[in-house]
C-alpha cells in the first residue's frame, strides 16, 4: 500500500488526511472513497480541471501528464509546476503529499 498525505484544506479536509492506497488506483477515486468531497465535474474523464491538485512531495515519481491533461490544467486556478489532475494519476509505489487548491473552477456547479 502507498501512503497518500493530503494537506489541510479549510473546507474539504481541515485536519489533513493520511491514507493507504493500493498501487494502480486512480487518485481521485481513492480520495473520494476516503470521504474527501473534491470536485470532479467530468467524473474523471479529463474533460475539466475541477480535480486539480498540487503534488507537494513525490511529483518526480509520477509519469508525465498527457497532452489532454496539460490542456485541461491550463484552465485550472492556481496552476503550479507540480499541478496535476487527480483523475489522471494512478497511484504508484512512492508516497505522495498533495494539496487541494483553495479554489476550484466548477462552472457546472456555479450555475445550479
Amino acid at each position: 500500500m502507498t501512503i497518500i498525505t493530503v494537506m489541510p484544506h479549510a473546507d474539504v479536509c481541515p485536519d489533513g488526511l493520511s491514507l493507504e492506497v493500493k498501487p494502480g488506483k486512480v487518485l481521485c477515486d481513492a480520495l473520494l472513497a476516503a470521504g474527501l468531497e473534491i470536485e470532479h465535474a467530468c467524473d474523471g474523464v479529463c474533460a475539466c480541471s475541477t480535480c486539480h491538485i498540487i503534488v507537494r512531495e513525490g511529483f518526480a515519481s509520477l509519469p508525465p501528464a498527457a497532452d489532454d491533461e496539460e490542456d485541461q490544467l491550463d484552465e485550472a486556478w492556481g496552476l503550479t509546476p507540480t499541478s496535476r489532475l487527480a483523475c489522471q494519476i494512478k497511484v504508484g509505489e512512492a508516497p505522495l503529499t498533495v494539496e487541494l487548491p483553495r479554489y476550484s473552477l466548477n462552472h457546472a456547479r456555479e450555475h445550479e
